[in-house]
């Protein structure tokens, strides 16, 4: 009977959610400390819950329970036992089970760490996230029971999706969802803003570090997965404009125009209208991913196979979710006013400008997204859209981020110095073209293409502001305030951004594929680099048989690594490719093998040489490091205690949190 323990779990959660949801925002509302003083228990114990249904579905898993209908589904006998830890979240209803386990983790840790926030606040914001528990626990019971029995049990089960059975499906799926629901908070800061009229600026300060950690968490995400799609599927690349991609990177790119409106709105007090809308967008994103990749309209390797009452329920759930929160917005945010003036040149219209080209990006994906859907759902014709659409667009618009990242941190507050801008400029300019083009002269071993060109001028470009800014701030700044957490973390996710220009601009431009037909003793030619085929030899893993090769890559006359691509069959008759690869800072050499071709032993094999690709997960760890690094800052620990809840009928706060400023350190 312990499978039915998760599903009282789930129950007794969702009812926790319930009271989590409404009590606390009533006694907000009321002025009832009583009331208010719930949304703590409240969200432990619905953590305490999930966390043991998802334990009782663990367990499930590890001993092999078929009698419940997903295990039987999603695992077997011969399955190792670490591919089933990671088959909990393999398919759709884990993968939702997963999804609340974290938004309960990101709920009890505002629990815990809001305790200096006004009562009323942080009422209010864990009465948001009940709100968000709510819906998604009650998804799971009606459409989506991970915990449904299959009787009789069979023997064995069926099998894990093979091509998640990848040391990769361990990381990416928990790393991402870190960054979805992690956008809950700033969403749920926001709406508690709303909700109490506390519009001045104060309640960024709190949100910021929410923000910061779900930016580096889904970062790291989209890397991870990025890097799993290259490792696995045997094609090479490292993004391929899927559906289910732009799904994870549409709230990226708000989330990164939403950290950089929090910080001019906590030291300047304008965009505060602004934040508020990026706000709720980088969630609303966030659940329309979990939307898409449930919802049965795409087909991908990423997306779970879903019945259309789930694809309903979700939309419903997306509609009063967004529609909700975009009509609280306009009734509230004409109220936001204020804010310190600033000048065209100044730091803050860099970061508006800034703001508009990842939203307008962020539109852009949306609409390449959702336009095939649309068009299908309409009877306008089948329309496919991919990278020829998304490549030269993303560039376009992101040119403009590119160009102005060296003056950012040079750019004062209010009006900037437009002779330190031009002094910045001539350096950085300098070192792009001579430094960026020696560079791409160097990797393309001899005339580059013109992506070559961009990918090391613009890198270059951005390097140097970096260094620019780093060099100044050791030179004028005393020892043990040079770098604190929120500028060291900047100067982290500028660098990774130029590492990451680098990278994608370069492995595009130099990449050499060929599809090549060997016999044993036969080697073809790449560059400077020879791969020699030494047949296939079959071995046996421990629920797969594999056709597995042997390729020598040598580099004037020395060999430099072998290869062993496979062809995998698994348990299920499912026959999946297991590329091989060479891993290096400045290349990889790659080999994904094919299929035999029956004479003299010969095989299809298809052969890389993909220079710089380790940079662009390089980079984008940098990026997500920067994230993190930033939550260090002790500007973000909140001084004051708790001040007592205005009683009045609509429990407004500002005037307390006008008082909060001086918690500015």
């Amino acid at each position: 009977m312990i499978p039915e323990l998760g599903q009282m779990a789930l129950i007794l959660a969702l009812l926790l959610a319930a009271v989590q949801a409404v009590f606390p925002l009533l006694g907000a509302w009321r002025g009832s400390p009583a009331l208010i003083r719930m949304a703590r228990p409240a969200a432990a114990g619905q953590f305490v819950f999930v966390a043991l249904a998802y334990a009782v579905l663990t367990h499930a898993f590890l001993v092999n329970d078929f009698s419940v209908a997903y295990v039987a589904q999603n695992s077997n006998l011969t399955l190792p036992w670490y591919y089933r830890l990671s088959a909990v979240w393999g398919a759709h209803s884990g993968s939702l089970l997963l999804w609340v386990m974290i938004l309960n983790f990101w709920t009890l840790a505002v629990a815990i760490f809001s305790r200096r926030l006004p009562e009323v606040f942080a009422a209010r914001v864990l009465g948001v996230m009940g709100l968000v528990s709510v819906g998604f626990l009650a998804f799971m019971v009606i459409t989506s029971n991970p915990f449904l029995r299959l009787l009789p049990a069979p023997a064995n089960g069926m099998d894990l999706n093979p091509v998640l059975q990848d040391p990769g499906l361990v990381i990416h799926p928990p790393m991402l969802y870190m960054g979805y629901v992690g956008f809950s908070v700033a969403f749920a800061f926001a709406i508690a803003a709303l909700l109490g009229g506390a519009l001045d600026d104060i309640w960024v300060r709190w949100a910021r570090p929410w923000t910061n950690a779900a930016f580096g968490f889904l970062s790291a995400g989209i890397v991870m997965g990025s890097w799993w799609s290259y490792a696995e599927l045997g094609w090479g690349g490292w993004w391929f404009w899927d559906p289910v991609e732009n799904a994870s990177f549409m709230p990226w790119l708000v989330g990164a125009a939403l950290i950089h409106a929090q910080a001019v709105t906590e030291k300047r007090g304008v965009l505060r209208a602004w934040t508020l809308l990026l706000s709720i967008f980088a969630f609303s994103l966030s659940l329309l991913g979990t939307f898409l990749v449930r919802s049965g309209l795409l087909t991908s390797v990423h997306a779970f196979a879903s019945d259309p009452r789930q694809g309903a329920y979700l939309l419903i759930l997306l509609a009063i979710a967004i529609g909700g929160s975009l009509l609280l917005y306009a009734l509230r945010a004409p109220k936001v006013v204020g804010g310190k003036p600033f000048a065209l040149a100044s730091r803050e219209t860099l970061i508006v400008i800034g703001n508009l080209m990842f939203v307008v990006s962020g539109a852009m994906v949306l609409i390449g997204t959702l336009y095939p859907i649309i068009g299908d759902a309409l009877h306008l014709g089948r329309v496919s859209i991919g990278p020829p659409y998304f490549g030269p667009l993303f560039i376009v618009m992101m040119a403009p981020i590119v160009l102005l990242l060296p003056f950012g941190p040079f750019a004062r507050w209010g009006r900037a110095d437009l002779r330190e801008w031009k002094r910045v400029g001539i350096i950085s300019a300098l070192a792009a073209i001579f430094g960026g083009g020696l560079f791409a002269w160097a990797a393309s071993g001899g005339m580059p293409t013109w992506q070559a060109w961009l990918g090391g001028i613009s890198s270059a470009w951005v390097f140097a502001g970096v260094a620019q800014y780093a060099w100044m701030r050791w030179t004028t700044v005393r020892a043990g305030r040079r770098y604190p957490a929120e500028l060291a973390g900047m100067l982290l996710g500028h660098f990774g951004v130029g590492v990451f220009l680098a990278g994608a601009l370069l492995t595009n431009s130099l990449s050499v594929e060929r599809d090549v037909r060997l016999a044993p003793g036969q080697s073809a030619q790449i560059g400077s680099y020879s791969y020699q085929f030494d047949g296939v030899i079959d071995v046996r893993g421990p629920n797969w048989i594999a056709h597995q090769g042997t390729v020598v890559v040598s580099q004037d006359g020395h060999k430099v690594a072998v290869l062993h691509p496979q062809k995998r069959e698994y348990s299920g008759g499912i026959v999946q490719t297991k590329a091989a690869v060479s891993a290096g800072l400045f290349r990889d050499l790659y080999v994904a093998l094919g299929e035999g071709l029956g004479t003299h032993g010969a095989w299809a094999l298809r052969l890389y040489d993909k220079p710089f690709v380790r940079w662009v997960w390089l980079g984008g760890l940098f990026i997500a490091l920067g994230g993190f690094v930033t939550l260090l800052d002790r500007r973000f620990r909140v001084r004051v205690r708790n001040a007592a809840p205005d009683a009045d009928a609509g429990g407004e706060q500002t005037s307390t949190l006008r008082k909060l400023r001086e918690a500015d350190a």
